[in-house]
């Protein structure tokens, strides 16, 4: 007979599952942060030097 799965472990595989798809996202969007930073910072130094 196939596995079940009780109520509490799909709501606890489904909060895992959010909660992974938000890190993804948290870290793409620092990820483009940092790059957009770095990015600024060199246009700074090419306009000082």
């Amino acid at each position: 007979m196939a596995e079940k799965l009780t109520p509490k472990r799909k709501s606890t595989q489904d909060r895992e599952d959010r909660l992974k798809a938000a890190l993804k996202v948290n870290l793409a969007r620092r990820k483009a942060q940092a790059k957009a930073r770095d990015g600024a910072g060199k246009v700074q130094e090419q306009n000082n030097g």
